[in-house]
């Protein structure tokens, strides 16, 4: 099948490379100029575990290319996929315009029938929208698909080629059987295709998407009482956890999600929903209790030293989770801006998110060339994402490099009593 991929970001990049590895002629298109040729160079705008080998292979076999000449990509492919950005407005709401732009310019650039689908995140009742401004510009035959995305970052090549389930709002036969087809190589396994129509596969991503922030959020606030009572969150979630109702995913308790996906989509889902006078309380205080969160490390450091000024503060993990050099919405943005602004001074290391954070940071934070060179005369280190290589340290290797041995654990990958044996005075989420 010959496919088009308008959008280079990381849902469009997944998509395209995944579904030329399954055999499809892709192009990739941007507007970007500077991104297309970084991609023919086999150059990647963005990490992702796979993700290069991918596309570098399907670009040699010649199954994958590139392009910011989009009406020639449209005119050569069967099915045309958005995946541009959706950002956030001021409001919270999701801006489509990115969107309906891309589907002005297909429709000018037709010339026959196309299945147009919208991969990227949309509010309900997009496809609608989406399907209006084609009809003003085209006479060819079209439908809109909708086909929200489920990757998780640090994971989205696998989940794509072997999805939990592939969602398509498409309402009619056409349309759906070409989807059918384009996700039969993914779906050999029993994954089920879900058909649906439009309106219900947009609102599944902001649903699914909720409920896994919701999680989270009820979770850090169950640690929070765990510390004021002196019970042991990890305790309590393998209770939890065990309920066959409930289970054991998204129980792990931190400082916060963050990302492009989650809390973009819960502001969105507010908004939209406020849009028809339903006033969504569960997530509004799903969002509040995040944003508290993200800046519990820096109370306890507060109430540990009194006053920050002067002090040397170690930071490990900059993304917003591992296996991605993502900072969006980053729960240690707000906490390197408070250290900063209380006259804390940051030594901060992360394996991939590193140049991102030099373009957020500048020169007012210190950026190590590994994570033992970040504790180096540190008053205390903070643990902000959990990647693997911080696991298993060198205790006593950081006690030497360290001014004083205390350690601020923000994703709880060590215990208290593995601490206190290596002589450190240990903070953590959800234990006393």
């Amino acid at each position: 099948m010959k496919i088009a991929v308008v959008g280079t970001g990381y849902v469009g990049l997944v998509a395209g490379a995944c579904l030329a590895e399954s055999g499809n002629d892709v192009v990739c298109v941007d507007n970007d100029d500077a991104k297309v040729r970084m991609l023919r160079r086999g150059k990647m705008p963005l990490f992702e575990p796979g993700l290069e080998e991918l596309v570098r292979r399907n670009r040699s076999e010649g199954r994958l290319t590139f392009t910011s000449t989009l009406p020639k990509a449209v005119r050569s492919a069967s099915v045309i996929f958005i995946a541009v950005g959706t950002p956030s407005g001021e409001d919270g709401s999701a801006d489509v315009e990115q969107v309906l732009a891309v589907a002005r310019d297909v429709a000018r650039a037709m010339n026959g029938y196309k299945v147009i689908v919208d991969k990227s995140t949309v509010p309900v009742g997009t496809s609608v929208r989406v399907r209006e401004v084609i009809r003003r510009e085209t006479t060819h035959p079209f439908s809109v698909v909708s086909n929200p995305e489920f990757l998780k970052q640090g994971a989205a090549v696998e989940d794509f080629m072997k999805p939990d389930r592939v969602v398509v709002g498409a309402e009619d036969p056409r349309a759906e059987e070409v989807m059918r087809e384009l996700y039969a190589p993914f779906t050999r396994t029993g994954a089920p295709i879900m058909v649906m129509d439009c309106a219900s596969a947009e609102l599944s991503k902001y649903a699914a998407n909720a409920m896994l922030a919701t999680r989270i959020s009820l979770m850090n606030e169950i640690a929070n009482v765990c510390e004021l009572v002196g019970a042991d969150v990890d305790r309590v979630r393998a209770a939890v956890g065990a309920d066959r109702r409930i289970g054991a995913s998204f129980l792990f308790p931190g400082i916060g999600y963050g990302g492009s996906c989650f809390p973009k989509d819960v502001r969105a889902l507010v908004r939209f929903a406020a849009e028809k006078d339903y006033d969504f309380r569960i997530l509004q205080a799903v969002e509040a209790v995040n944003a508290c969160q993200k800046v519990r490390l820096l109370a306890k450091m507060r109430a540990h030293f009194g006053s920050l000024k002067g002090k040397t503060v170690a930071v490990w993990g900059l993304a917003f989770k591992p296996r991605t050099d993502d900072m969006r919405e980053a729960p240690s943005v707000p906490l390197i801006d408070g250290l900063l602004s209380a006259g804390a001074r940051v030594q901060a290391y992360d394996p991939e998110a590193m140049r991102a954070a030099r373009g957020l940071f500048g020169a007012r934070v210190t950026f190590a060339s590994g994570n033992y060179d970040a504790l180096k005369g540190a008053d205390c280190l903070a643990i902000v994402t959990e990647w693997n290589e911080f696991r298993r340290p060198d205790f006593v290797r950081m006690r030497k490099l360290m001014r004083a041995p205390v350690v601020f654990d923000g994703r709880a990958i060590y215990t208290p009593e593995q601490m206190t044996q290596h002589g450190f005075t240990y903070y953590s989420i959800g234990r006393a």
